[in-house]
């Protein structure tokens, strides 16, 4: 495509792929421990450091991190030690942090809204070359604990009592799922914006959930869904002239629908190979 010979088109592109991998690699755990949608929590908290960054004239993506990591950190000290219920203080830091997000936009010099929505729904292609650096190490970095710590952090999320009674270090492996998923969404939010981040990591593994069975098979098939999902959301946005990251998301849930019509198709041929046939009863000849 003509427009892949720009250099911001190229960063964009790096980006998003680099996204569409580590993305379902974390979200695959999230979704086993029935955590889908914290991902849109922690993308209110990133704001905030959205936020920091713009007053303090730094980059806003590294601030985002610092900012949306020790909230995840905070979400899990309360969840273990807290007397307040885990769904009341998450409430109160999401809450929270959109609403400091907001009003630290709004103090900082660049404030307009163009610049607001461009992370809450995604702007690739004003990605600098220092932002996709950062995106690259730390996604590089999600993808390799996800599956460096694959066994462990299933056993945890799996069963956390019995991960405990085994020896796993249950808390350490929680603290480090927070953070990166912090770091997930605040590196995702170039590619779908803090709005939309959840359905990235979600929705390719819902959708490869309907044809696998195993948990790595799983994880395999959700990355190459989420890779296949942000490249062609880029290349069709680029032709179209549309949001890249609300059209990464809508290739990601047409994937789900054909995968999801497919997968019910073939199990319906099998059930019906397999079903046993009628064994149609011999002519009688009635002799008189």
């Amino acid at each position: 495509m003509d427009l892949f010979v720009y250099d911001f088109m190229i960063r964009a592109l790096v980006g998003a792929l680099v996204i569409g991998l580590a993305a379902p690699a974390l979200g695959i755990y999230l979704v086993q421990r029935r955590l889908s949608l914290i991902g849109d929590g922690i993308g209110h908290v990133a704001l905030t450091g959205v936020g920091v960054g713009l007053l303090l004239h730094h980059s806003p993506v590294i601030s985002a991190v610092i900012v949306s990591a020790a909230g995840a950190v905070g979400i899990e000290l309360i969840r273990q030690r807290g007397r307040t219920s885990g769904d009341l203080a998450l409430a109160l830091l999401f809450y929270g942090g959109i609403a400091g997000g907001v009003v630290l936009v709004g103090l900082s010099d660049d404030s307009s809204n163009a610049n607001l929505m461009q992370y809450l729904f995604g702007s690739l292609i004003t990605t600098s070359p220092q932002d996709l650096v950062v995106i690259t190490i730390l996604g590089v970095a999600v993808l390799l604990a996800m599956t460096a710590f694959r066994p462990a952090l299933f056993a945890v999320c799996n069963d956390e009592e019995y991960a405990r009674v085994s020896g796993l270090p249950v808390r350490t492996l929680n603290l480090l799922m927070a953070v990166t998923t912090a770091v997930t969404v605040t590196i995702a939010m170039r590619t779908v914006g803090l709005l939309l981040v959840s359905a990235l990591m979600v929705v390719p593994v819902a959708a490869a959930q309907q044809v696998t069975r195993g948990f790595r098979s799983t994880m395999g098939l959700a990355m190459v869904i989420g890779l296949g999902a942000a490249g062609a959301g880029v290349a069709v946005s680029a032709e179209i002239d549309t949001a890249p990251g609300a059209t990464t998301v809508i290739l990601a849930l047409g994937a789900f629908v054909l995968i999801s019509l497919g997968g019910g198709l073939v199990r319906t041929l099998r059930r019906r190979a397999h079903q046993p046939r009628e064994v149609e009863p011999p002519d009688v000849v009635l002799q008189s």
